[in-house]
């Protein structure tokens, strides 16, 4: 393998970028600029074509409160900002390589955009800024992280049931509602076939690598690839367009993509998997010892992994119904556990040539937001690499039925021990940390302050 590239990914897209796109896509009349919050929403401005030039040379004034929304769209005035400091904002500027048409609005083009604070600085609780400052204590190790996400969804009826409950979709080959789990199914996917070829074409025209798609463990439930790809900011710009593309797909055939990480009690729930492995300056994975093991940095990281776990978890399962995918033998990670090719595991060495070695990271829900996991993912590797953290004997039998006691199961317990780890303080910073969990903590208070339906049926 050759020496690695730089990426280009923290760079800016310039005003000639934009007139060499305009010029080969006269058909567009606005530019969408696009970012994602902490809760991995993504949100933007509409502006006409030609109004946009502006944004190519002097940026977007956007208010910065914007990225520390909840999940339902609302600033609580985290820490005094937002309603107390007169919601101040910040310039966003366009990241070059992420212009694209709108493969399902032909008259829209997006950019994805970063944000600087009036001062000039990165903006410090921006999820995209985060991973990049976790990334830069890995490129001041010489070490280059090459990434890919993976996302479970279910494809839903867009009714819900007569009870308000969602349910599977109706096949479009069939003619009736998905009820069997066909894992692996090819008939499950040939009747969605029109829909996934559609997932393919919005990711070629978003330039995100999607890959293989496979009907998963649930009626209606599907899994999308993406290729692994040496740059974690465009790994995780990857993820987040996916997520936005597959949801735009079902749309548009009458269905709803839902990522929630558990809308079934009865069935499984959704994940994010995100597989990474580490590259040298000469462009040599530092995880492959040429056998099946894996080096020590390999398993130094794994137990890295496994230290901050349990702080991390507030930023794996960032809501209550996340916590709910959690449980013995369901194939969700319940504990540190590490092994080869044993999908019990949090951690897992998938099996293959020794040159794509690589841990997979199995902890996630598919709600949560990228570029946080993949932060999370970033600060535990280097975190035990840098203290040669041994992780153990891997497992080679069944992990998951073995509840950890120490792994915070309930997000209120979550974010008091993300609140609490010096460790994540230091690859995240102070202000990140207190403005997401403080947001989360609203977030969680708020929604228990609804009266909910069962409360009704069994206490009125």
């Amino acid at each position: 393998m050759s020496k690695r590239e730089k990426p280009a990914s923290a760079g800016r897209a310039s005003l000639g970028d934009w007139k060499a796109f305009c010029a080969a896509h006269p058909e567009i009349s606005y530019l969408n600029a696009v970012f994602s919050d902490q809760c991995g929403t993504v949100r933007g401005k509409r502006i006409p074509v030609e109004e946009a030039d502006k944004i190519f040379t002097d940026g977007l004034q956007l208010p910065m409160s914007l990225y520390f929304l909840d999940v339902t769209g609302v600033n609580e005035d985290i820490h005094g900002r937002g309603f107390s400091d007169g919601d101040p904002d910040g310039t966003a500027y366009p990241i070059a390589e992420t212009l694209a048409s709108v493969p399902w609005a032909t008259d829209q083009a997006q950019v994805l955009m970063t944000m600087e604070t009036p001062a000039g600085e990165k903006c410090a609780f921006e999820p995209r800024n985060v991973l990049a400052r976790v990334a830069e204590r890995l490129s001041a190790r010489g070490l280059m992280p090459v990434s890919a996400v993976e996302f479970e969804f279910y494809l839903l009826d867009p009714k819900s049931d007569t009870e308000g409950r969602p349910q599977p979709p109706i096949n479009p080959s069939t003619g009736e509602r998905e009820r069997s789990n066909q894992v692996y199914g090819l008939s499950e996917l040939d009747g969605f076939g029109d829909l996934l070829r559609d997932i393919g074409s919005y990711a070629a025209g978003l330039s995100v690598p999607a890959s293989a798609a496979v009907a998963e463990f649930a009626p209606g439930q599907y899994e999308i690839n993406l290729k692994h790809g040496p740059d974690p900011l465009r790994s995780a710009d990857h993820g987040i367009l996916l997520r936005y593309l597959i949801s735009a797909a079902a749309k548009e055939h009458g269905l709803r993509a839902s990522f929630m990480a558990k809308p079934f009690a009865d069935q499984v729930g959704n994940g994010c998997h995100i597989h990474t492995s580490l590259l040298d300056a000469d462009g040599r994975n530092v995880f492959d010892d040429g056998g099946e093991s894996g080096t020590d940095t390999m398993r130094h990281a794994i137990g890295g992994l496994q230290r901050t776990l349990p702080a991390a978890m507030a930023l794996l399962a960032p809501n209550l119904n996340a916590y709910r995918r959690f449980g013995p033998n369901l194939f969700v990670p319940v504990n540190g556990a590490w092994g080869y090719n044993n999908r019990s595991v949090a951690f897992r060495v998938p099996t293959g040539m020794s040159q794509a070695r690589r841990i997979e990271h199995r902890v996630a829900g598919a709600d949560a937001n990228p570029y946080l996991v993949l932060a999370a993912i970033l600060a535990g590797i280097d975190y035990g690499i840098e203290n040669k953290i041994d992780p153990g004997a891997p497992t080679a039998n069944n992990a998951c039925d073995r509840v950890d006691p120490d792994l915070p199961l309930t997000l209120p317990r979550a974010l008091d021990t993300f609140v609490g780890s010096p460790v994540l303080r230091d690859y995240f910073g102070d202000v990140f940390v207190d403005i997401y969990a403080e947001t989360k903590r609203l977030e969680f208070e708020k929604f228990n302050r609804a009266i909910s339906s069962r409360e009704l049926d069994w206490y009125l």
